[in-house]
């Protein structure tokens, strides 16, 4: 896998990794810091973390020396959205959640590959229905992008595999039942024998996605 991130960022210009401070960010973050790779990563900070996750950001550039872009949603954006919905108007309805999401998640993903021309993600197919029909290389129609999952066929126990041989940083709420992480608001730790993504937005029936992550790419063979 270092292999092929080491040659993605000799075809590519301007290849660019984000994560959310997950498990497999965190892997493929370790990838390219502790092997030098020149790919640049970055996270967005939606104003709602949690702070054992700005806890990690901090800790993961300590550990390899190497800056985390961050990048901030809008500030009228987010100044209308709130006015407009309320600071929690996310649990009213799912195209609330929606609006929130696109404001302080998709908007500044967007403007972080406005000039890259290689996305990389942690994304894993088994994470979610939408994510098992994803493929390892993609045109992403809506970002305008090349996409590239290097980790899409791995399993969660490859993950932590991964993760205990190198002393890779993880969120500590990993250690409280949360199993994927995502603003304050809108996470909690899961039961036994839940979905890992059950604790997303747990007060709607959904795909469990944000909007930052489409089925709308064409398979492109690398």
């Amino acid at each position: 896998m270092e292999a092929a991130l080491q040659a993605v960022s000799s075809k590519f210009s301007t290849p660019k990794l984000s994560i959310g401070m997950g498990k497999e960010g965190q892997v493929l973050t370790d990838m390219i810091f502790r092997k030098k790779i020149d790919i640049e990563v970055f996270t967005l900070d939606t104003g709602r973390l949690f702070p054992e996750t700005y806890e990690l950001i901090e800790k993961t550039t300590a550990r390899y020396g190497r800056d985390i872009k961050v990048f901030y949603p809008n500030q009228d954006m987010t100044q209308e959205l709130v006015q407009q919905q309320g600071i929690n108007g996310f649990y009213n309805s799912i195209q609330s959640r929606q609006n929130c999401c696109f404001v302080r998640k998709v908007e500044p993903l967007n403007r972080a590959l406005k000039d890259a021309d290689l996305w990389i993600t942690g994304l894993r197919a088994d994470q979610s229905p939408n994510r098992s029909t994803m493929q390892i290389f993609e045109w992403d129609d809506v970002k305008g992008v090349m996409k590239f999952n290097p980790i899409l066929k791995w399993t969660e126990g490859q993950v932590e595999a991964y993760i205990t041989k190198y002393n890779v940083p993880v969120n500590t709420l990993h250690n409280k039942g949360f199993t994927s992480i995502g603003c304050a608001p809108c996470t909690r730790a899961i039961e036994l024998g839940e979905h890992p993504r059950a604790g997303r937005w747990w007060w709607e029936k959904s795909q469990k996605e944000c909007g930052l992550h489409q089925v709308n790419s064409q398979l492109v063979t690398a």
